[in-house]
């Protein structure tokens, strides 16, 4: 059976692309599986803290976002602790970093 998904890698880099030509920060910290490696959010919203967000699949299988620390912002070291102990759990994991005082980012997906 053929896997139509995109890739991770491809998915990923053209949202950053396009945070780019937003004129938003954005850079992949962390590489993951090119093929299926699932994607975590640091948005780092400055002064504002940061909010960290894990790629998700609701019932109905559409692609959404689970918020760290109840949805909270928290400090930079703390959002990046939280990271490291997910990477150590899931060696595939993706990390992007994207900073912007309002939290925006370019990838599709309602928080679940």
């Amino acid at each position: 059976m053929p896997d139509d998904r995109l890739k991770a890698e491809v998915w990923i880099m053209a949202h950053v692309r396009r945070c780019s030509v937003e004129g938003v920060p954005a850079m992949v910290v962390r590489r993951g599986d090119d093929r299926g490696g699932t994607l975590m959010l640091k948005l780092n919203r400055l002064e504002n803290g940061c909010r960290v967000l894990s790629q998700a699949t609701d019932l109905d299988g559409n692609r959404g976002w689970i918020a760290a620390f109840k949805g909270e912002a928290v400090d930079e070291a703390e959002a990046d602790a939280y990271i490291r102990r997910a990477i150590d759990r899931d060696p595939d994991l993706w990390v992007v970093e994207i900073e912007h005082r309002d939290g925006w980012h370019p990838f599709e997906g309602k928080e679940i």
